[in-house]
């Protein structure tokens, strides 16, 4: 089965071809081209080629319906809506595949194509590309031009990753929110409407190209939104690059006819849907999606609700006081409720409740369903007695109720000697969830462990493996706070040490040996008081 299908719905489009061969040129994987010629040949012949299927319409049938046409004939696993008039990046549909999620809509970063220049062919000038020129602006030629294809992103494009929309949903860029965009995979609050791949699964349950919108106009809201407010989310994969066309000349022609009123009705159809909250798929409001990419211009001043965060934080009471002194002196500063469940009594520590058990991981299970179950807070932190967490941790909101969240931004520090090492790992003492997630979780947790005892093929972190001894199928995510968190390696830690890449049977891609972590400094003047 292909695994990917581009979908170009096309009418007086000149550049066809050329957007169709470079495709052909830069997939690399099982990827096949479905075109759908609305109601006009193309002015260039089409090339045969056993990946590209051309469908022909004498009659107009619009864009939305012309793409859902060649999306009907898709087995592939993905689809991709694209323009007709775009370059590609090379292997850009295998990279925007591995990274791709099933309830996700994604995009590559966007450049501007420099698709040709005009050549005069009495005197060699030329300029960039525009409508078919009336004279020469170097010789005044009246005549005697031709069309040199460039093909290639432009030179200083401006690489878009961040779109949203207006009050009236239309489409803007959004290049105050492209500063918080960190990472290669990053969130976008709308879409360019010229690119977007999602499983064909979510293609047809989403109705991502509603045919009674009109043949024109407005995708790009259309489809983020419907993504976004049906509990997905909206992804640009900065890993890989399309180039788009634009047509910033005045005399290009618009593909459809009376483009300003497709546009118009187009957007009365996406503002009666989604101001009144009327779409039937919906799981969150539009008030929602607002607050999360706050603040945002033109929609005003949006009072943000603090989502109640708060600590489960559990101990077996065998480290070095100093050691838990300064792991607990330094949350009491996060100002958040804590739930402590200890194996001696610690009354001076938040809400604390003493378990009569034997330090071993059953307990520590029990340790952190008690604390759970005495917490009132909706956002829970995992916080362990021998980890020294910074402020910018607790910063994270989870986007999702059923994903457990790890933040892999943590340096192990030696306490003997300082030595400090940084590789991307997701634990527990970095676990952050729902609530009622985590209640859920270690609940069955605990009662498969009572029944069987406890094994490593169940997976000590929820949500980091697929094995069938798995204790549930809900997934995890990783983040990365803006500054680490300092996981203090002791004689006493309940789970070993690797001090060496060559000590993993997967050798971490990122290992990092340092003796100055970001935000903290060199760690042997950070260990003084702690360790003698």
């Amino acid at each position: 089965m292909t695994d990917l299908s581009i979908l170009i719905p096309a009418r007086n489009e000149m550049f066809l071809e050329n957007t169709i061969q470079d495709i052909l040129k830069n997939m690399r994987g099982d990827t096949e081209i479905i075109a759908v010629l609305d109601g006009k040949w193309p002015v260039r012949p089409l090339e045969q080629h056993d990946r590209v299927t051309i469908l022909y319409y004498p009659q107009s049938i619009g864009q939305r319906a012309a793409t859902n046409r060649a999306a009907s004939l898709s087995s592939a696993r993905y689809v991709m809506k694209l323009d007709a008039h775009c370059a590609f990046d090379e292997g850009f549909d295998v990279k925007l595949m591995a990274d791709m999620q099933d309830d996700w809509t994604m995009v590559p970063l966007m450049k501007n194509l420099h698709a040709f220049n005009w050549k005069c062919k009495k005197c060699g000038f030329k300029w960039y590309q525009g409508p078919d020129p009336t004279e020469c602006q170097e010789c005044q030629n009246k005549k005697h031009f031709e069309m040199e294809i460039v093909w290639k992103p432009k030179k200083n494009t401006p690489n878009s990753t961040s779109y949203r929309f207006t009050k009236d949903l239309r489409f803007k860029y959004f290049p105050e929110y492209k500063n918080k965009q960190n990472g290669n995979i990053v969130e976008t609050m709308s879409l360019q409407g010229s690119c977007f791949m999602a499983t064909r699964k979510k293609y047809w349950e989403l109705d991502l190209c509603d045919e009674s919108w009109g043949s024109w106009g407005q995708q790009g809201s259309e489809v983020a939104l419907k993504t976004w407010l049906s509990g997905g989310r909206v992804v640009c994969n900065k890993n890989t690059w399309y180039a788009h066309m634009f047509r910033t000349r005045k005399g290009f022609n618009w593909p459809y006819p009376a483009p300003g009123k497709s546009q118009h009705d187009a957007i009365e159809v996406c503002k009666s849907m989604f101001l009144n909250n009327k779409w039937s798929k919906a799981t969150k409001k539009l008030e929602w999606l607002v607050q999360k990419f706050s603040p945002v211009p033109d929609w005003g001043d949006i009072e943000i609700p603090k989502p109640e965060k708060g600590i489960v934080f559990y101990t077996d009471n065998k480290l070095a006081l100093k050691i838990g002194r300064r792991v607990q002196n330094n949350l009491r500063k996060m100002n958040l409720p804590i739930s402590s469940v200890s194996l001696k009594p610690m009354g001076h520590f938040g809400n604390n409740i003493h378990l009569k058990r034997k330090r071993g991981y059953l307990t520590m299970f029990h340790q952190i369903l008690t604390g759970l179950e005495a917490s009132k807070a909706k956002i829970i932190f995992f916080c362990e007695h021998d980890i020294i967490y910074h402020p910018s941790h607790f910063e994270f909101v989870p986007e999702r109720s059923d994903i457990f969240y790890y933040n892999e931004n943590v340096y192990k520090v030696r306490t003997d000697d300082g030595y400090a090492v940084h590789y991307p790992c997701r634990q527990t003492s970095g676990l952050c969830a729902y609530r009622d997630l985590l209640i859920k979780h270690y609940r069955k947790r605990i009662d498969v462990v009572e029944a069987w005892g406890y094994s490593n093929k169940i997976g000590f972190e929820p949500g980091t493996h697929s094995r069938k001894e798995r204790i549930d199928d809900y997934k995890s995510e990783g983040w990365m706070s803006e500054y680490p968190n300092i996981d203090l390696r002791h004689k006493g830690n309940l789970t070993p040490s690797r001090w060496s890449p060559d000590k993993f049977r997967n050798k971490p891609k990122i290992w990092i040996e340092t003796n100055d972590i970001p935000g903290w400094g060199d760690p042997r003047e950070f260990l003084k008081g702690i360790i003698d």
